[in-house]
């Protein structure tokens, strides 16, 4: 595990997400590594989470020296998800610079860690996040919490988060 927290970003959203925003977080993608970000972590989850890693990985071939790191909550986690959705998970896996595993196995809380793990490790966070409750919630006020730079990529109008 070699990046450094000041110039890494995390990434968080819903698993509704269906590219609503993918002009957007290649602007902002590419923006944010001109201002020095050089590493990118995504939880890989469905929706958000595989689209933002896959715009990483597009942008990096393109030249931008940029890097993904890939943090699986567990080692079934594309087990759950769709066909589709487990090819574009295999094919993200197959092609990012680091890969961090962080249980072998399921277990209640897994997603939480997974989550904790994403704000430790970042300055910024680029969220999909709509207001509602759920694992992008408690993402997106964590980082609020520890001071993270937000950037929220959804139009929805987000209620008071105190």
């Amino acid at each position: 595990m070699g990046f450094d927290r000041l110039h890494s970003v995390a990434f968080t959203g819903h698993r509704t997400y269906a590219g609503e925003a993918q002009e957007a977080l290649y602007v902002l993608i590419r923006t944010l590594a001109e201002q020095g970000a050089t590493t990118f972590l995504s939880g890989m989850a469905q929706g958000f989470d595989i689209s933002a890693a896959e715009a990483v990985l597009a942008l990096r071939d393109a030249g931008l020296a940029i890097r993904l790191v890939a943090v699986v909550p567990f080692a079934s986690q594309a087990n759950r998800f769709s066909a589709e959705d487990r090819d574009r998970f295999r094919r993200v896996l197959a092609t990012a610079d680091e890969v961090i595993l962080l249980a072998s196995d399921y277990f209640r809380g897994c997603y939480q860690q997974r989550n904790d793990f994403l704000v430790e490790h970042a300055a910024t966070l680029v969220a999909w996040y709509d207001g509602s409750r759920g694992g992008t919630q408690y993402t997106f006020l964590k980082a609020m919490k520890c001071g993270l730079t937000l950037h929220n990529l959804s139009p929805k109008i987000l209620p008071d988060p105190t």
